[in-house]
C-alpha cells in the first residue's frame, strides 16, 4: 500500500509539473499571437512527440520527456549579415543545440516578414518573454493564497505542546536536565500540557509570534492567563534571563544564533491555522524574499551538494532539489500518516513552490533564460532612445544572437548543476521530516 501511495504521489506531482510547464508556455504563446508573431510550435516536454495536433499555423503537442517545454517563434533573432531570418525556440535546452542563425530557416513562409519577433517594439517583446514566468507567478500566488486562506498552514500556536523541566542554555544542545539545573519557570508556575495561553500580563494574545515577543521582553514576575478545561486560569511565573535562539521576527529561529532574553520554558504546539488575506500576503512576501535569497545562495551550496552526492555528507533540508527530488518528496507526501486534506495541501504547496522557483529562475538576466531576452529588449530600447535624444542614427534591433557564446556557457553551467542535483536526489535525497 505504501509503494502504491508513493507512486500515486509521484504521478500527481508529475501532472502538476506538466500543467505548470504548459501554463508557462501558454503565457508566451498567447502574448506572441496577440502581437501578431507567428508561432509554428507549442510543445510540452522534450524528445519524441507522443501527441500533436495542428490548429491554424501552430502545432500543439506533448513530448516524451516531461522536463520542460517550449514554443517556437519566427524571427527570434534579427537577420545576420547575410540577411537570413530564423525561427528560434524559447527552450534553453534546444538553444544549446541550435545555431543562432540557421535553425528552422525553412519554416519561414511568404508573409512572415510582418510576423517576426525581432520586428516588434521592445516593450512588446518584453511582455512576450515575461508572460511565461509571470504565469508561473500567478499560479504560485493563487495556490499559496488559496491553501492558506481556505485550509490553513502548519503554524505554532499558543497552546502548550511541552513544558520544560529545567533551564538549559540553548547553545548547550542538550535536552536532559542535570543536577544543579534550575526548574523552568513554566513548570514552577503550574503550566500544563494542553493549556492554551490566551493572555499575558493582562493583555489578550492569540498568536505565537506576539506571545513569544512578550515573553522575551519580560524578566521577573508575570501573569499568564490560560484556558484549561473550558475555564480561564491565571498562573504566576517568575521569568528569568536565559540564552535562547535568535528569532527571525515571525516566530521562527535563526540556526546557530543566540540571544539572552526572558525565558518561560515551554514548547508551543503546532496546528493547522487558517490565515487571513493580510497574513497570507505577508507570508507570500516572505516566501518571495526567501526564494530570492536561496537563488543567490545557490553557488555556495555546491560544495554541500557535492559532498552529499559523492561523499559522506548529510543532505540538508534546505538543499536545492531538482524535478526528480521534488517528485520523490511528492511521493512521500502521500505516504505520510496524516489526513488526506493535509496531504493535498502539502502537494499543492509543493507545486506552488516549484512555480515560484520557475518564476525567479527565469527572471535571471542571462541567456538562454527568458530574463536574458528581456534584458536584450530593454537594452535595445535604451540605446534607441539615447540615439534619438542625441540625434544620432537609429542603431536598429539589438542582436541578441551575439550573446549566444555567453548563453552556451550559462547553459553548460546549468546542465552541470542539474546533473549534480539529480545525482544527489537519487543517492542522498531530501526527505520529509
Amino acid at each position: 500500500m505504501t509503494t502504491l501511495m508513493m507512486i500515486l504521489g509521484i504521478v500527481v506531482f508529475a501532472v502538476g509539473l506538466l500543467f505548470s510547464i504548459a501554463w508557462h508556455e501558454l503565457g508566451h504563446l498567447s502574448t506572441a499571437k496577440l502581437f501578431g508573431i507567428r508561432v509554428p510550435q507549442y510543445m510540452v516536454g522534450f524528445g519524441p512527440t507522443i501527441f500533436s495536433r495542428k490548429k491554424g499555423d501552430t502545432e500543439y503537442g506533448i513530448k516524451a520527456i516531461p522536463l520542460g517545454g517550449y514554443i517556437r517563434m519566427i524571427g527570434m533573432f534579427p537577420p545576420g549579415p547575410d540577411g537570413r531570418l530564423e525561427a528560434r525556440s524559447t527552450s534553453p535546452w534546444r538553444g544549446m543545440i541550435e545555431d543562432a542563425r540557421s535553425a528552422a530557416f525553412e519554416e519561414l513562409k511568404p508573409g512572415d516578414e510582418t510576423r517576426l519577433f525581432y520586428t516588434r517594439k521592445p516593450w512588446k517583446r518584453v511582455i512576450v518573454m515575461f508572460a511565461g514566468p509571470f504565469m508561473n507567478l500567478i499560479l504560485a500566488v493563487a495556490i499559496f493564497l488559496g491553501v492558506m486562506m481556505t485550509f490553513g498552514i502548519s503554524t505554532q500556536t499558543t497552546t502548550v505542546g511541552k513544558v520544560s523541566d529545567c533551564v538549559i542554555q540553548q547553545s548547550e544542545n542538550r535536552t536532559k536536565c542535570e543536577k544543579g539545573d534550575t526548574a523552568a519557570p513554566a513548570k514552577a508556575a503550574g503550566l500544563k500540557l494542553g493549556d492554551k495561553i490566551v493572555g499575558f500580563q493582562g493583555k489578550p494574545v492569540d498568536d505565537w509570534s506576539t506571545l513569544q515577543g512578550q515573553i522575551r521582553e519580560t524578566i521577573g514576575p508575570a501573569t499568564i492567563t490560560v484556558e484549561r478545561d473550558g475555564k480561564q486560569v491565571d498562573l504566576h511565573a517568575n521569568l528569568i534571563k536565559n540564552q535562547v535562539s535568535k528569532t527571525d521576527g515571525d516566530g521562527g529561529y535563526v540556526e546557530g544564533k543566540y540571544v539572552y532574553a526572558g525565558f518561560l520554558g515551554f514548547t508551543p504546539a503546532t496546528g493547522i491555522v487558517k490565515q487571513g488575506f493580510g497574513d497570507s500576503v505577508n507570508r507570500m512576501g516572505d516566501m518571495m524574499e526567501n526564494g530570492v535569497e536561496s537563488l543567490i545562495a545557490l553557488p555556495s551550496k555546491v560544495p554541500d551538494l557535492w559532498d552529499a552526492a559523492f561523499g559522506d555528507g548529510d543532505r540538508k533540508q534546505d538543499s536545492p532539489m531538482g524535478v526528480v527530488g521534488a517528485a520523490r518528496v511528492g511521493g512521500e507526501v502521500f505516504t505520510l500518516d496524516i489526513p488526506p486534506e493535509n496531504q493535498v495541501a502539502m502537494m499543492l504547496f509543493l507545486v506552488a513552490g516549484f512555480n515560484l522557483s520557475l518564476f525567479l529562475f527565469n527572471m535571471l538576466p542571462l541567456l538562454p533564460l527568458d530574463g536574458g531576452h528581456i534584458a536584450g529588449a530593454l537594452w535595445e530600447s535604451v540605446r534607441r532612445k539615447a540615439a534619438k535624444l542625441l540625434k544620432r542614427p537609429d542603431p536598429g534591433p539589438f542582436d541578441v544572437a551575439k550573446l549566444m557564446p555567453v548563453a552556451y556557457v550559462v547553459a553548460g553551467i546549468f546542465i552541470c548543476f542539474t546533473i549534480l542535483v539529480l545525482i544527489a536526489d537519487v543517492v542522498n535525497p531530501v526527505r520529509i521530516s
